[in-house]
């Protein structure tokens, strides 16, 4: 058996990561010294109390902000090396972003919304593929209607389908059921789990919720923006 069939791809790699603000002549170091990585298909909880550094973390592995020191290596790529325009190319051809808050465009319907990834990769058949994926979270009967004409649950489904649509390698979520009840961020935490896994996508869950980051199927808990365990 080869190595590449016993052990999966390690998609992300995180190497003495720093990250430091200047405020006002004040230095603020959000993350101190993180080294770590992540394998294919696995499910990673970014957790830790509120300001030690989570949503930054998934900020740069994302690409959506640059280190002050360190590597972030994502599927071969060091993003640092990488302009702003090829980081933004890269994030589109393979990633996925849930927020807390929807961020979905209002003046777009639900069928419209999930149909955004594949019109900005020119892929055919965006509408059947993001009818699909609206059938799959359970809006069939509600792919017309608008964000406000929505619930906050189905807005969150509206979302993932957004997120899954495109077969992105790598999902990013940040506080998924941050902003929905408890039997809504159950629903959609359960469709989150059945969309990993049958997508084969690595999922990065930032959360400050237990019941959501015992789900992963690892850790990495942060404190001052230092890793604790994991």
């Amino acid at each position: 058996m080869s190595k590449t069939t016993r052990f999966k791809t390690v998609v992300i790699e995180v190497k003495n990561l720093n990250k430091v603000y200047d405020l006002q002549g004040t230095s603020l170091a959000v993350l101190k010294n993180l080294s770590f990585h992540v394998k294919q298909a696995t499910w990673l909880s970014v957790t830790g109390p509120s300001g030690s550094g989570k949503s930054t973390l998934l900020s740069l592995m994302a690409g959506l902000d640059s280190p002050s020191s360190g590597e972030i290596t994502v599927l071969g790529e060091n993003l640092s090396k990488l302009s702003e325009d090829a980081r933004a190319d890269f994030r589109a051809q393979n990633m996925g972003f849930v927020f807390q808050s929807f961020r979905l465009l209002p003046s777009l319907s639900a069928l419209e919304n999930v149909q955004v990834p594949m019109e900005i990769l020119r892929r055919g058949k965006s509408e059947a593929a993001a009818a699909e994926m609206l059938a799959r979270v359970g809006l069939k009967e509600r792919m017309h209607h608008y964000p406000n004409q929505l619930s906050g649950g189905e807005q969150q489904r509206v979302a993932l389908a957004r997120a899954f649509v495109s077969r992105p390698k790598i999902l990013f979520a940040d506080e998924p059921t941050g902003n929905l009840d408890s039997k809504n961020g159950a629903r959609v935490l359960e469709l989150l789990e059945s969309l990993h896994r049958e997508e084969g996508a690595t999922l990065i869950v930032v959360t400050h919720e237990p019941q959501v980051a015992e789900r992963a199927r690892e850790q990495l808990y942060l404190r001052d923006g230092e890793r604790v365990s994991t």
